[in-house]
């Protein structure tokens, strides 16, 4: 046992770095060269040992061929305790070595030359849109000429009225923007250089994305994987929660106050919360510097079980691939959030609502805070800027509240990249304590790093905390605005067809979509049930919401490909056939029922008939058809009454 501590504690650590790594190895001091060198080999990927050099130096120069160091001890070889050596070599490859015994190098190169190289994932990246809008812009912030300091001419430029940078830290202090917006910190990290090409092989992506999981298999390679061993080399090092510097979304919009509305409609049947997911897309946001604002054109409602306190819902939901799919074909949409209730009505007065939520309480639990961050992490953004071609998400948490003043409004919130980051690497879980996120005990199968947070004592100095066994979870919270526009121009242009899954308060039939579909304004609703009954196929479906999400609603054009459809026409069937029996013309009457002639002393007034005492007939009949759907309607119609077009 002696000798054995004895010789541990001579060991010296070689650390070598190569071209796959930094590498760590214990060697004895009377270890022959060619231990070392076999190691070396070993965390080498492919290498062709004819060709492996070390050195001392980083740089080209004084490189010895690792074959050298053979028949000599660590100690003859001068290495000491910690010394770094630098290893480099050539690949081998398989492909050419039979290739070049018979055709000269240049010949073996060439193919390999004109092979087209793998695409790194973030160069096949489809961005948003909004991304592309902002990608090619420089998104500097215009400055008019300041009439105190510029000296120079209308047509001049000088420091005080020239573009700032869209990250500019004065600004935002000025505007009261807590956040960067996505882009602006983009441009942070990696601003463009005019004038100055780079290749895609040397502009790398300057985001990566958080992890703090225990790299499985080791970098090294020096010892097992987690948990049978661990290393600086693999596990995750420690966290100092702050504030996130940047925000993926900066506005939350409503396209119309009918949404909200209709949503809160359940709660005030029943009193029970209620969830539902956001469907819209991104513009450009101009109150911020290349900022992004979420528009929610529609809210669907999944199966779910709300209660007085709380809901439950099943995640992911059966519906939920063929509502995306329907999104996308009206329109482009996507979901960009989600929303839910807690409201509580005030015992003295049922027509306000309590305030849950505020400075001295919280404005997302920390239930809610750990929900949004693993949903965000099934929504991720795809993003050239990052290596793996996705970031961060830009999936909204709407939460409709109570106001001090007892009204009911939304409040927009996202969670920060290290929020995602804790609940991916389980490292958090919510407390009895709305205001405060657990930090778990570390077990097997389970590393958790040091965690620490700063704030400011009651002195107003600065302190950093251990977040063991909890921090507030305001450290894991984004903020976000929201509004309604100023002239609301909704892609969808009823809201009035009964909402799904909400069983015994509003039911869904063929019969009362009918009220919809006769004047062409379906909402996102009615074509989420159309899909469910069978009387559209998706390529019908698809037709039907290109057409009521169309700006030019107005012009009779639009609907032609509609009216083509085997579908609607099938559909407009069922519906004339569901129309009211409208009173056709009277008919002549039974001779029995002829009245009397009149006597023969009776005598018509002179003028009875006079043309300008008739009423006026109405031009075209007392009956004008429907030229598209063959209805009649009554003269005087402008437009249909079942299908709605003009006749």
């Amino acid at each position: 046992m002696a000798e054995m501590g004895l010789l541990s504690i001579f060991l010296q650590l070689i650390r070598i770095r190569s071209k796959d790594g930094n590498f760590r190895f214990e060697v004895n001091p009377t270890d022959d060269g060619k231990v070392l060198a076999q190691k070396i080999l070993e965390s080498t990927e492919g290498a062709d040992p004819k060709t492996v050099t070390i050195s001392n130096k980083p740089t080209p120069g004084g490189e010895v061929p690792l074959s050298a160091l053979q028949g000599r001890t660590i100690t003859n070889l001068g290495f000491k305790h910690g010394d770094l050596f630098f290893v480099s070599y050539k690949s081998l490859d398989p492909d050419s070595a039979p290739a070049a015994s018979s055709a000269p190098s240049t010949s073996v190169a060439a193919p390999s030359a004109a092979e087209p190289q793998a695409k790194r994932p973030w160069e096949s990246v489809n961005e948003d849109p909004v991304d592309d809008y902002w990608r090619a812009r420089d998104g500097k912030i215009p400055r008019s000429r300041d009439a105190q300091f510029c000296k120079h001419g209308p047509n001049g430029m000088c420091d005080y009225c020239m573009p700032l940078e869209p990250y500019d830290a004065k600004y935002h202090a000025e505007h009261n923007i807590k956040h960067l917006s996505y882009h602006a910190y983009i441009r942070k990290l990696a601003p463009p250089q005019p004038g100055k090409q780079t290749s895609s092989a040397t502009s790398l992506p300057p985001l990566d994305p958080i992890t703090y999981r225990v790299k499985v298999p080791c970098p090294s390679g020096s010892h097992p994987s987690y948990p049978a061993g661990i290393c600086s080399k693999c596990q995750p090092s420690a966290i100092t929660l702050q504030s996130q510097p940047f925000r993926m979304v900066d506005h939350l919009e409503f396209s119309s106050p009918e949404l909200i509305d209709r949503f809160l409609g359940s709660w005030r049947t029943t009193g029970n919360q209620r969830f539902g997911w956001l469907i819209g897309h991104y513009e450009p946001y101009e109150e911020v510097p290349m900022g992004i604002k979420a528009i929610v054109e529609a809210i669907h409602e999944p199966p779910q079980e709300g209660e007085l306190d709380g809901l439950s819902l099943e995640l992911p939901w059966d519906d939920e691939k063929r509502i995306e799919e329907l999104a996308r074909d009206t329109k482009g949409q996507q979901i960009v959030g989600y929303i839910f209730t807690d409201l509580t009505p005030e015992a003295e007065d049922r027509s306000k609502s309590v305030c849950k939520r505020h400075a001295n309480s919280f404005y997302l639990s920390s239930l809610e805070a750990l929900f949004a961050a693993r949903l965000q992490l099934n929504h991720p953004t795809p993003t050239k800027s990052s290596r793996t071609g996705l970031f961060s998400s830009r999936l909204v948490t709407a939460v409709l509240s109570g106001t001090p003043d007892g009204a009911i409004d939304v409040q927009a919130y996202m969670v920060s990249e290290q929020a995602c980051a804790m609940v991916d690497a389980d490292m958090v879980e919510a407390s009895v304590d709305p205001g405060i996120v657990r930090v778990k005990e570390e077990e097997e199968g389970r590393y958790v790093p040091d965690v620490f947070y700063r704030f400011k004592n009651e002195y107003g100095i600065e302190v950093k905390q251990s977040a063991k066994p909890c921090f507030p979870v305001e450290y894991l919270i984004v903020t976000l605005s929201h509004g309604f526009p100023t002239a609301p121009s909704p892609a969808f242009l009823s809201t009035s067809f009964s909402i799904e899954n909400r069983p015994g308060i509003e039911e869904q039939d063929v019969s009362s979509i009918i009220a919809d579909l006769g004047r062409l304004k379906a909402g996102e609703v009615t074509l989420a049930y159309l899909g469910t009954v069978g009387l559209l196929g998706p390529d019908d479906l698809k037709i039907l919401a290109k057409t009521v999400t169309s700006p030019n609603i107005d012009d009779p054009k639009v609907f032609d490909p509609l009216l083509l459809t085997d579908g609607w026409q099938t559909l407009m069937a069922i519906v004339q056939e569901s129309q009211p029996t409208r009173k056709r013309p009277t008919q002549p009457t039974p001779s029995s029922a002829i009245p009397s002639a009149p006597p023969d002393d009776f005598e018509i007034p002179p003028g009875a008939f006079d043309d300008d005492d008739l009423p006026a007939r109405p031009a075209g009949g007392a009956i004008k058809v429907c030229p598209h759907c063959t209805f009649e309607n009554p003269a005087g119609s402008v437009d249909c009454e079942v299908c709605g077009l003009p006749l």
